[in-house]
């Protein structure tokens, strides 16, 4: 095992890990027969030329291509911001960090929770270190004291203060509905009244 983990640590985005000796008791896993090596409580730093960017854990670590792909089970992961403060948490059922990439992907009961109480929830997501952005093509909804948004796709930091939403945007804000709404039907233009002839001489 411990040539496993000086291979990790060669990775720039997975610089470190640590394992338990013995298994926790589940259910066996069909990814088990496949893989090159399995980690149980494996532990990852993220990072983004030297700078961590987030912590990952998750229960379980399946490596696959060289150790070059990682396939995880219930993943837990914390967000840091360049000064080293916690800035938000990620939990997921399963998720894939490819280090060729420097991208990991989360699956299935997607949620992110802020420090500051936005929560974001949506069946997949990625997560780039290069730009430190969350994104995702799926449906989503975002949820803060005294606003609701939803829609199809985003581009987010993690902390989800800068987000764009890519198509079918709408929400609640204050009680006050921002869903597009539906445009009046149109009138016929008024008729202009007729020409006053001129004063006869």
């Amino acid at each position: 095992m411990r040539a496993l983990v000086i291979g990790v640590l060669a990775v720039a985005s997975a610089v470190a890990c640590s394992s338990k000796k013995q298994p926790p008791v589940a259910t066996h896993s069909p990814l088990a027969d496949s893989a090159d090596q399995i980690m149980y409580g494996a532990r990852f730093k993220l990072t983004d030329q030297g700078l961590a960017r987030a912590q990952l854990e998750a229960d379980t670590a399946y490596f696959f291509d060289d150790n070059t792909r990682q396939e995880l089970e219930n993943v837990h992961t914390t967000f840091y911001t360049i000064t080293g403060a916690k800035d938000a948490v990620l939990t997921s059922r399963h998720g894939t960090i490819n280090n060729r990439t420097n991208n990991m992907i989360a699956r299935k009961n997607v949620v992110v929770v802020s420090e500051d109480g936005r929560r974001l929830t949506t069946p997949e997501l990625i997560y780039n270190q290069q730009k430190n952005q969350i994104s995702s093509d799926s449906a989503f909804v975002m949820t803060e004291p005294n606003r609701r948004l939803e829609g199809v796709g985003f581009r987010s930091d993690p902390n989800m203060k800068n987000i764009q939403i890519l198509s079918g945007a709408k929400g609640i804000a204050r009680g006050v509905s921002t869903a597009p709404v539906a445009p009046a039907p149109a009138t016929a233009p008024a008729t202009a009244p007729p020409a006053t002839p001129p004063p006869k001489r």
